[in-house]
C-alpha cells in the first residue's frame, strides 16, 4: 500500500481483512502478481485518474489459486490455479475477482510465468490485432526486449511477420533468439533499421516513447500502422493511433495456451513481495528484459 504518492519507498506492506467473494466472484490466494509501469505511474502519482483516496493498494495483474467462491457460483472449484487481471489490488495475499474474468493456467506454466503473461500478453497480441500485423509485414517494435516487446516480437514472428527491434546492445543476442534482427535505440535509430530491413518497414509497434514515432514517421511507415502504447503526445502530434486494446480473458487465454505449448516465452526477474520497493524500481528504471514478478507466496 502507499499513503502518498512518491519514490518506490512509499510503498509499505500492511495486514488487511481477506476480502469476501460476492455473486459470480471467486476469492484467490495469490502466489505471484506482475509489477507494470502502469503500478508505477499511479504510485508516482502520474496518472490522471488516481487514487483519489489513502491508503491506496497497487497492482493489476495475478497468478492463484481459487480458495473461496461467492455465493452461487459453480466453479472454478476451490484449489483451481488460475490467472488474470485485476484493478489496484494485485499485489496482496488475497484478492476478489470476477469468475468470467479468470483463466485457468496451465500445468506447464508455473505461477510467476504466468503471472508475467497477463498484462502483456493481452496488450502485445490486442496492439498486434489492432495494427493488422501479418505475414509479409516487417514490423519495428520499439523497447524489443521489455515485456510487451518480448512477447509482440514472438507473437508476431509466429504470424510470419520480420520483426526488427531496437534495445541496448546487450539485449540484442536475447533479441536474436526470439527471432528479431536487433538495432540499437538513440541517435542513428532511422539509419540503422534501413540498414538491416529486408525492405519498407510497414509497421511499427512503440513501447518505448522518446521520439519512436517521429522515427517510425521517418522510415516511411504509414501513420495509421503506428501504434503506441505509451506516448499519446506523440501519437496526437503525428496523428498515429494510440493502442491499448480492452482486458480479454479469451485473448489471454490464447496467449497462455502458446507458452503452455512453449511457443511463447518471457523471462522472468522475480522480487519477494517484501522486496516490492525494489521491484517497482526496476520496472521504473526502464531497463531489463521481460518481466518483473513479486512473489507473493512460494
Amino acid at each position: 500500500m502507499f499513503d502518498r504518492y512518491g519514490p518506490p519507498e512509499v510503498l509499505r506492506i500492511a495486514e488487511l481483512p481477506d476480502p469476501a467473494p460476492g455473486p459470480g466472484e471467486a476469492r484467490i490466494r495469490v502466489r505471484a502478481a506482475g509489477v507494470q509501469p502502469f503500478d508505477v505511474a499511479v504510485r508516482a502519482g502520474r496518472m490522471r485518474r488516481g487514487p483519489g483516496h489513502f491508503p491506496h493498494r497497487v497492482g493489476q495483474e495475478f497468478s492463484g489459486v481459487v480458495d473461496l467462491l461467492g455465493d452461487g457460483v459453480p466453479g472454478p472449484v476451490p484449489g483451481t490455479a488460475v490467472l488474470g487481471s485485476t484493478m489496484l489490488d494485485g499485489q496482496a495475499s488475497h484478492l476478489v475477482a470476477p469468475v468470467a474474468d479468470l483463466v485457468v493456467k496451465p500445468p506447464e506454466l508455473s505461477f510467476p510465468a504466468a503471472a508475467a503473461l497477463v498484462a502483456a500478453g493481452q496488450t502485445a497480441s490486442g496492439a498486434l490485432a489492432q495494427l493488422g500485423v501479418t505475414a509479409g509485414d516487417v514490423l519495428l517494435v520499439h523497447a524489443a526486449a521489455g515485456a510487451v516487446g518480448t512477447l509482440a516480437v514472438q507473437l508476431a514472428r509466429l504470424a510470419g511477420a520480420t520483426v526488427i527491434g531496437t534495445a541496448s546492445p546487450a539485449n540484442h543476442g536475447y533479441l536474436r533468439g526470439l527471432g528479431a534482427v536487433p538495432v540499437p535505440y538513440g541517435d542513428g535509430l532511422v539509419e540503422a533499421v534501413r540498414a538491416v530491413a529486408p525492405g519498407p518497414v510497414t509497421v511499427a509497434l512503440d513501447a518505448a516513447g522518446r521520439g519512436a514515432v517521429a522515427a517510425s514517421v521517418a522510415l516511411g511507415v504509414p501513420r495509421e500502422r503506428i501504434g503506441t502504447i505509451v506516448d499519446d503526445r506523440e501519437a496526437a502530434t503525428f496523428g498515429a493511433p494510440v493502442v491499448r486494446a480492452p482486458r480479454s480473458p479469451v485473448r489471454l487465454a490464447e496467449v497462455v495456451a502458446l507458452a503452455a505449448r512453449g511457443l511463447l516465452t518471457m523471462p522472468v526477474r522475480a522480487y519477494p513481495l517484501a522486496q516490492v520497493a525494489r521491484a517497482h524500481a526496476a520496472v521504473e528504471s526502464g531497463h531489463g528484459r521481460g518481466k518483473v514478478v513479486l512473489i507473493v507466496e512460494p
